[in-house]
């Protein structure tokens, strides 16, 4: 606060202090103007009277020359005169252009120019005459009346301009001496200024230490909060990282799982109502042990934000109330469950699938997090994220989301590891007990849809995990209406006749048994290229079924080729892994259908019947 006690007492002298500042400053530049203009018209002056001087030297010189010429007719005393003539026009011009803006000096020299004209042309005669033998008409032009006014006129001229440029030379350093009291004026007035400034700073120290204490600690929370970030960011490039490793090898192992599901559902539907119960049952196991290393990959697939999502306008309300049957069938007692619905709920726009996937993962965690029984609670709510959170959270954008949240009254999560949990096989269950992939497709999914997901956890006192999905204000879309159960498999096809691309051979084999089995006619293309020859020589195709991912054109540039052959031709994708040609920005292009692989035999019938239709 001011010495004086007053809030207001400390505002004059800033004020004061300012103003003698502009002040000073603008004195400054003036001074720096002025000196600079009267330094140059010092050494304009200068440069006058010394092209003065060497006009005067060239006369005396070339008059020297002449009379030297007159009394002893050597021809380098002529030499020297000429040399000196011709550099008088030339010293004229200089000192014409330096006077012009000096109506006196051009004056003077509009009379000096003619006369210095006339003298030269009377040497001319003279010296003409010399050469001539004619010293006595020689001697008369030289002492003629006229002659000699012109040489005193001349001489008069130089003299005159001279003074002048003298005068002018005198008052210029008048002024010179003028600016340098006015700059002794001014430095006094920068002692005082610097006073002022000085009483200024010592009247306001406390008050700008107690502003430096505030923002030495608003600095310290921010370093604070920028190394949260930091290590937040170095986080997120690690499972970056690791979801490109696991995107790569889900690709790979989903066509070798197509393979053996393919094959295996081919075997038992050929078995089945034979007497091989024990071959069946063996069968029964190879299909599930397939199924879970599917449902692996999937999940691989949805930690590297490659799976292709089907995304729907949800009321995550009728969403999450949908799957109380479903949760309450996963979670069995002592835990009990609680669904508390946010009232006014906003739409989201997301793959509802993955979203009832994604909270059934939470879900069997926190049942495994209460071995001894205790409560999980499902709670949704419209949720704003403001700018402070957005910059404590590189990857969120602020602005309005649709919160879901799934939280136990478990054993909790230590801060040593809670960095850790969405990393892919990252688990603290016991051998046997899981994958570790459960949060790591949470996460993925919830990245993929352009949410976020936050962890909150105390030990002994349980775990909250909160899913936020952006806001859908859209109504461009209808709003889903839940997925009907329908498990029912096709009938069996009725020859209709379909084109299986595909690179992979054994895959290609597989998948043109099946559909084989399920009454299709086939016809098999080992790539685009070859599918393309084959629609051209039979154009009664009924369905084209082609991989993604191919070699020298992908699957949706063969189908875009196959459809300018037959437009009226069905397309049905198959991948494992695919970025960019049937799925952008992780969502699957609008009328188009994929079959994931590695799909069972049941899977396919229904998608390629759903296809034909």
């Amino acid at each position: 606060m001011p010495l004086s006690g007053r809030p207001t007492g400390s505002r004059f002298p800033r004020i004061a202090a300012l103003i003698l500042l502009l002040l000073l400053v603008g004195s400054g530049l003036w001074l720096s103007v002025e000196q600079r203009t009267t330094v140059h018209w010092v050494r304009h002056t200068i440069e006058v009277q010394n092209h003065l001087s060497e006009l005067k030297v060239l006369l005396l010189d070339a008059e020297s020359a002449r009379r030297g010429f007159i009394i002893r007719r050597d021809p380098d005393e002529e030499s020297r005169y000429r040399s000196a003539a011709a550099r008088i026009p030339t010293g004229l011009d200089e000192l014409e252009k330096l006077t012009a803006d000096n109506p006196r000096q051009r004056a003077t020299l509009a009379t000096l120019k003619p006369a210095i004209a006339t003298s030269l042309g009377n040497a001319e005669k003279i010296v003409g005459l010399i050469k001539s033998d004619q010293r006595g008409a020689a001697g008369e032009v030289f002492s003629s009346p006229a002659n000699q006014d012109t040489l005193q006129e001349i001489a008069a001229s130089l003299a005159a301009m001279r003074a002048e440029e003298d005068q002018l030379l005198a008052e210029r350093a008048v002024r010179a001496d003028r600016l340098v009291t006015i700059l002794q004026i001014g430095m006094v007035l920068v002692g005082l200024l610097i006073c002022a400034l000085a009483y200024v700073y010592i009247r306001d120290v406390r008050e700008r230490m107690i502003a430096l204490q505030k923002a030495n600690l608003d600095l310290v929370t921010e370093a604070r909060e920028r190394a949260a970030a930091e290590a937040q960011v170095r986080q997120l490039q690690r499972l970056e990282t690791l979801g490109q490793l696991t995107g790569g090898i889900a690709h790979d192992f989903n066509n070798m799982l197509a393979i053996v599901i393919g094959f295996l559902g081919i075997a038992k539907r050929r078995i089945a109502g034979n007497a091989l119960s024990a071959a069946d049952q063996a069968i029964d196991n190879a299909m599930d042990g397939a199924r879970r290393a599917a449902t692996l990959t999937a999940r691989l697939l949805a930690y590297s934000r490659r799976q292709p999502l089907e995304p729907k306008v949800l009321d995550v309300n009728r969403l999450v109330g949908g799957m109380s049957d479903l949760l309450r069938r996963a979670i069995s007692e002592p835990v009990s469950i609680e669904i508390v619905q946010g009232g006014g709920l906003w739409r989201t726009f997301a793959d509802p699938a993955q979203l009832e996937n994604a909270l059934l993962n939470l879900a069997v965690n926190a049942r495994d997090a209460m071995p001894g029984g205790g409560r999980l609670t499902i709670e949704t709510a419209n949720a704003f994220l403001d700018e402070a959170y957005a910059r404590a959270h590189d990857e969120v954008a602020a602005g309005q989301y649709v919160m879901v949240s799934v939280t136990d009254t478990g054993t909790g999560i230590p801060p040593d590891i809670i960095d850790k949990v969405f990393e892919p096989f990252f688990t603290t269950k016991g051998v046997g007990e899981g994958t570790g992939l459960g949060l790591s497709q949470v996460f993925g999914f919830v990245k993929q849809s352009s949410g976020h997901v936050k962890v909150y956890s105390e030990v002994g006192h349980g775990t909250s995990v909160k899913i936020y999905l952006p806001r859908h204000t859209s109504e461009e879309a209808d709003l889903w209406g839940g997925t009907p159960a329908d498990s029912t498999v096709p009938a069996k096809g009725s020859g209709q006749r379909i084109l299986v691309a595909e690179d992979e051979p054994a895959v290609l084999a597989s998948t043109s048994e099946a559909l084989r089995e399920l009454g299709y006619t086939v016809i098999a293309a080992g790539g685009a290229r070859e599918a393309l020859r084959r629609l051209e020589v039979e154009p009664d195709i009924d369905l084209l079924m082609t991989d993604v991912v191919m070699p020298e054109m992908n699957g949706r540039q063969l189908a875009e080729a196959a459809l300018a052959l037959k437009p009226s031709l069905k397309v049905l994708y198959t991948t494992g892994y695919t970025r960019n040609a049937v799925v952008h920005n992780g969502v699957l292009d609008r009328g188009t259908a994929l079959l994931q692989k590695p799909f069972t035999l049941e899977e396919l019938a229904r998608k390629v019947d759903e296809t034909l239709r």
